[in-house]
């Protein structure tokens, strides 16, 4: 062998030796310190781990959030007297999934079918202790605790979380108005002495106003409430949303 070649074989040998007193004390510090890329090869081991987690809580469902200005709308603090002279605040709800309505007990119209189609709902979901509905009278005045307590019994009402209140007027119109964009105002020349909305607002357990999506991708936000689920579809055409209403208050159950 010439000696060229054992010169090479040296630098070699030499070039090694340097590697391994250089740079092995550190791989080892490195896999003790936890910050080697091993980690990567485990990758499957942490995401299965996080499926597992996962899986043990609440999944979300397809129901989307009302968004306002790229924030999700929750229902705003309240507190008013129910049909048993207690009072009731938003924090009462939380936790449960609950339907809302603003409704007066001498309207002549559209009150009796609303609250004859909560009533179904009412029914549908009686075993269920998270569920309740949220009814806030826009006649304060006439609608005392007592008057809605008789109106409770007249239409059936007996979930313990259906809470039909009364309150401060402003506080009332402001809710409907601002907090759930469901319109409600006095007016003398219409039957019955007030307009509201004939809508629904669905509530998750966390406070969330939520609702379904139509065929364009937006929120429907409401439901309506004016048609009964036994018509299918009213003079005009227009489908009833109590089974729809229904099959979204199971999903959030769900949740």
């Amino acid at each position: 062998m010439s000696n060229k070649t054992n010169y090479s074989y040296v630098g070699i040998t030499f070039i090694i030796l340097i590697f391994g007193i250089i740079f092995v004390p550190k791989i080892i510090d490195r896999v003790s310190e936890g910050d080697i890329i091993r980690d990567e090869s485990r990758s499957q081991d942490v995401s299965t781990s996080n499926s597992e987690e996962n899986a043990n809580k609440p999944s979300k469902t397809d129901l989307v959030y009302l968004e306002i200005n790229g924030e999700s709308k929750k229902v705003p603090a309240f507190s008013f007297t129910n049909q048993e002279g207690k009072t009731i605040t938003n924090e009462d709800y939380i936790g449960k999934v609950y339907v809302v309505e603003f409704f007066f007990t001498t309207c002549p119209t559209i009150c009796p079918i609303m609250n004859r189609n909560l009533v179904e709902v009412q029914n549908q979901f009686q075993s269920f202790d998270n569920f309740g509905v949220a009814s806030f009278t826009i006649s304060p005045d006439i609608d005392t605790p007592e008057v809605l307590k008789a109106y409770a019994d007249k239409y059936g009402i007996s979930n313990p979380n259906w809470h039909l209140m009364t309150g401060d007027e402003t506080a009332i119109y402001k809710l409907a108005n601002e907090g759930f964009n469901l319109y409600t105002a006095k007016d003398d020349s219409v039957e019955g002495g007030f307009e509201h909305s004939g809508n629904f607002a669905l509530i998750d357990k966390e406070g969330y106003i939520r609702s379904r999506q139509d065929d364009f991708g937006n929120p429907k936000i409401f439901y309506n409430g004016l048609i009964e689920e036994a018509v299918g579809v009213d003079e005009d055409g227009i489908p009833q949303e109590i089974t729809i209403l229904k099959e979204d208050i199971a999903k959030l159950l769900k949740e």
